[in-house]
């Protein structure tokens, strides 16, 4: 009866917002306004007879609340600050992760209510998800990265994943709390971005990479201007100046799309003193190589199980880019345009750490460039090692003694 009585409350609130022609997204105040018109309504009815009394009226409201202006039955873990990531197999097999462990919840769904929620979900972003177009990546209003891919590419139900924007690192200082990454590595990594180093992140899902980049941007001197560009917006630097671009997805008639790659073309132009690419994955790493070897500052990510892949992806991703652009270019233009790669892995423990931080000393050596280690994960710690990275010159320009920085190996 108590479900019967929510459902009837939800049918009343929906028509009247429909009539009163709110927007929940929006119409905050109002639409909190309206429910409590229509539970002093039904509180009233049901002292008459006919209604069955809400046990809880508070708990009604939040429900109502959660359902027409919310996420519904998922609001909850969006609002949990511990849950890192949620994802629907199937509407009875909604599971979360917290501090990177996954766990089965109790909450059902219906057939019905997922695809509700995935259009709520995409009506802000106006992006959208059907047959023609059955994968979609959208920002939710709390920053939050939403996916979803549908039959017939799914074997029958919806599949979606919603990876929150859990801020647990505002910059370096943060991540040595939370045991990234050791105060020593954190200075040295401080000192590579305020002296206009390229970086590389590296690492696989859910390892920590936008966190890191996120802290690394912090680093970067108040008064340059930075331009990012996502797939989906994601990355949360809080510097003075700074111009974020994500991609666009076709319209119905197959036209109108923003690519990746389009958008570090544009950046160009845009007067950067530095560029961030959320992610490279394919042929846009050739625009970042390009835009890095004339000078740009510049830092990305890319999925990678060591710093060596990662060296070795960055060198084959351009290759995707047309026939006419060669490994004799891409090879050297790599080495002498990356300066460091930090990778960081996802602990058996749930905790996130840089493994390695390594150095491109700008050479080659048979079509394999050359990298050498700065720190190292050995038993658990991150260990300062015999290697330095290239440009001292930029350390000393921007008043740092790179000798003192790393030390003795």
């Amino acid at each position: 009866m108590r479900g019967t009585a929510l459902q009837l409350l939800e049918d009343d609130v929906r028509e009247l917002i429909r009539r009163r022609r709110l927007d929940p997204s929006r119409d905050d105040v109002q639409v909190r306004d309206l429910i409590g018109e229509v539970l002093d309504d039904y509180d009233e009815r049901s002292l008459v007879g006919g209604l069955v009394p809400l046990p809880d009226r508070r708990e009604a409201q939040r429900v109502l609340l959660e359902s027409v202006a919310g996420f519904g039955p998922l609001q909850a873990y969006l609002d949990d600050p511990t849950v890192e990531e949620i994802w629907v197999n199937e509407p009875s097999k909604v599971f979360v992760a917290r501090h990177g462990r996954s766990e089965l919840t109790p909450t059902f769904l219906t057939e019905q209510q997922v695809q509700d929620l995935v259009e709520r979900m995409l009506r802000s972003s106006g992006r959208r998800v059907d047959l023609s177009s059955p994968f979609v990546d959208a920002s939710l209003p709390d920053g939050s990265r939403l996916h979803v891919a549908i039959p017939d590419i799914t074997r029958r139900h919806w599949a979606v994943n919603i990876r929150k924007f859990v801020v647990a690192a505002d910059g370096l200082e943060d991540l040595v709390q939370l045991g990234t990454l050791t105060q020593h590595a954190a200075a040295f990594l401080e000192a590579a971005v305020a002296s206009g180093l390229n970086i590389l992140v590296a690492g696989g899902t859910q390892a920590g990479k936008t966190t890191m980049l996120n802290c690394l941007a912090a680093a970067i001197p108040a008064h340059e201007r930075v331009v990012t560009c996502e797939e989906v917006f994601e990355l949360k630097i809080n510097l003075r100046d700074v111009a974020a671009m994500q991609c666009r997805q076709p319209s119905l008639e197959g036209v109108g799309e923003v690519p990746l790659r389009r958008l570090v073309k544009e950046a160009l132009r845009m007067r950067p003193g530095r560029i961030i690419v959320g992610e490279v994955r394919q042929e846009e790493s050739l625009d970042l190589l390009i835009a890095l070897n004339s000078g740009l500052p510049g830092m990305c990510t890319v999925h990678a199980n060591s710093a060596r892949e990662a060296v070795t992806k960055m060198c084959t991703l351009p290759l995707l880019a047309g026939t006419n652009v060669s490994s004799s270019f891409v090879v050297p233009t790599v080495a002498a345009s990356v300066d460091l790669v930090v990778h960081l892995g996802l602990e058996a423990d749930g905790h996130r750490r840089v493994r390695e931080i390594v150095a491109l000393p700008g050479r080659v050596e048979g079509d394999v460039v050359e990298t050498s280690d700065i720190f190292s994960l050995r038993g658990g710690i991150l260990e300062r090692t015999d290697g330095f990275p290239p440009h001292p010159e930029r350390f000393e320009r921007a008043g740092f003694d790179l000798g003192a920085l790393l030390g003795r190996p």
